[in-house]
């Protein structure tokens, strides 16, 4: 029997993994926001995905409040000060795994702090992660999925320096489907949190620790880069279409490019759900979209493009879409991006609806597991160009681009809808078709999430750039975008390639609907 659409009144979560949707739903029941649930959950699956996401990661967040206000969080680290050219002399690209590969301040508990300062909530931080604890010292079943990442990258892993092996090869293998996975080291870092402070992982006696184990590893990442670490509050970038206003995160993240595509869609004629209109039309405008996203998108302290008064300027997207030939397909590829995620979601009875999303970047990140702390550090900075300047050129203290993108829409008719998903390429592509479906052509939110979907270009764990379709779609779709002239891969039925998607809808009423990813290992947990 497939997944149904979840509907509740007092409070809903979504994530990637059933444990960090449970762990979210007791802060509620407990009385805590949305806020404080997304924490939980956001510590859970540090826990319970370490793959995907960790605190050794970024994070970004947009909020609804009650009284409809919508703000942002970008719990983003910049490189390192020692992150220059120099350190990497002879090499013709940052390393994707290793010291070098851990450049960049993980932004993720600067992010949760922000949160709660403004949240409003009541309960304790060791309420809020007391799952995460106790899944870090009692372990967790290992999943089919989790096991196939482990098997699959424990060859370029193990052998890096740190605790990787240690950690999740604890008997010199990769851990199966149905191992436990525990992670003592983690758990003692998180209980340090909770005793401590979240301002420790920086400036306190956890940030000491880290800093000697980065440096112990070969990571530029220094004590003093921890230190001068600021989280920022950007306004979320927006966008006008027809019934809705939509949000998502402002650059370092590609959120510029999610808005983009929905609001040249917009423009276009489709008729049917998943007809070749649709299909044809948001493939094409995730062209349009990713293009001057390569050119332009990343830390704005070094590009000043003007993505709101884009997004503002209805001429300026008119002519955008009138770019796109309702029959014919743009010659691809563009240079992809790569990256590994967890997009979360929680809403409260009080009206509050959290959009939220952290990684690592690549499956387990750097690879470099800090012995002391058990913290999975990022790789995001291995996407940084040596190059002395242009688009994401590597810079002391820059924030690299980012592929996370958490997004949020409010309907003319009261609705406010919280959706994401991980992917990396596949994160824009994804939202616009599941955003698509539910919004345009009223498909319910599980269908909207669980019907085929497709990817242009490469995402997680892949290198091609043609256009991916899973199966099940009418079987005319696939024959009729060869012939505009896409390059159609057929990869089978539903697959994880297409990312993890969630949704949660608050209702003008107050009552509320979620929805998973068959593809994940998640959950909708709801009261």
């Amino acid at each position: 029997m497939g997944l149904t659409t979840v509907s509740s009144r007092k409070g809903m979560v979504t994530a990637p993994h059933r444990l960090a949707a449970e762990a979210g739903l007791s802060v509620l029941q407990d009385g805590g926001n949305a806020v404080e649930a997304t924490v939980a959950v956001a510590a859970c699956l540090a826990v319970v995905y370490p793959h995907m996401t960790g605190i050794g990661g970024d994070g970004f967040w947009v909020i609804h409040e009650p009284d409809g206000a919508v703000h942002g969080i970008h719990g983003c680290g910049g490189a390192a000060g020692a992150a220059s050219l120099d350190l990497y002399a002879g090499l013709d690209a940052v390393p994707f795994r290793g010291p070098l590969a851990a450049n960049t301040v993980a932004g993720t508990i600067s992010g949760w702090t922000a949160a709660l300062e403004t949240a409003g909530g009541s309960l304790p931080l060791a309420r809020l992660l007391r799952d995460a604890i106790g899944h870090a010292q009692a372990g967790v079943v290992v999943t089919a999925g989790q096991a196939a990442i482990a098997k699959a990258k424990g060859g370029e892993l193990r052998g890096l320096p740190g605790a990787y092996a240690a950690t999740f090869e604890p008997d010199g293998r990769p851990l199966s489907a149905g191992d436990v996975l525990r992670q003592p080291v983690l758990a003692e870092t998180l209980q340090r949190l909770c005793a401590e402070g979240l301002e420790t992982f920086y400036t306190g006696a956890l940030a000491a620790d880290i800093a000697a184990d980065l440096a112990l590893l070969g990571s530029p990442v220094s004590a003093a880069d921890l230190a001068t670490h600021v989280v920022y509050r950007p306004e979320p970038l927006t966008v006008r279409i027809g019934g809705a206003q939509l949000w998502n995160s402002a650059p370092p993240t590609q959120g510029a490019a999610s808005l983009l595509i929905l609001a040249l869609f917009d423009r276009l004629a489709a008729g049917t759900a998943d007809g070749f209109d649709h299909v044809h039309g948001l493939v094409e405008a995730t062209k349009q979209a990713f293009m001057l996203r390569d050119k332009h998108m990343g830390d704005p302290v070094f590009d000043g493009f003007d993505w709101q008064a884009l997004l503002n300027d209805g001429a300026a997207l008119d002519a955008l879409a009138a770019r796109i030939d309702p029959a014919k397909a743009l010659p691809w590829p563009q240079p992809p991006q790569w990256g590994d995620t967890c997009w979360f979601g929680a809403a409260d009875g009080e009206g509050r609806v959290v959009s939220a999303i952290q990684s690592t970047y690549f499956e387990f990140g750097s690879g470099l597991v800090l012995p002391n702390t058990g913290i999975t550090w990022q790789n995001r900075g291995s996407s940084f160009r040596l190059a002395e300047g242009g688009w994401n050129a590597l810079k002391p203290y820059r924030k690299p681009f980012h592929t996370l993108n958490p997004a949020l829409a409010r309907f003319d008719d009261g609705r406010v809808m919280a959706y994401g998903t991980m992917g990396g390429e596949g994160q824009p592509q994804t939202q616009a078709a599941l955003f698509s479906r539910y919004a345009r052509f009223g498909a319910d939110l599980q269908e909207a999430i669980s019907a085929p979907r497709w990817l242009l270009g490469r995402t997680w764990g892949d290198q091609s750039t043609t256009l991916k379709l899973e199966d099940g779609l009418d079987p005319a779709i696939y024959a009729a975008l060869e012939a505009a002239g896409h390059a159609v891969e057929r990869v089978g039925p539903l697959t994880a390639t297409m990312g993890h998607a969630g949704a949660i809808v608050r209702h003008k009423d107050g009552h509320l609907d979620g929805a998973t990813d068959p593809r994940s290992d998640g959950g909708v947990a709801a009261w």
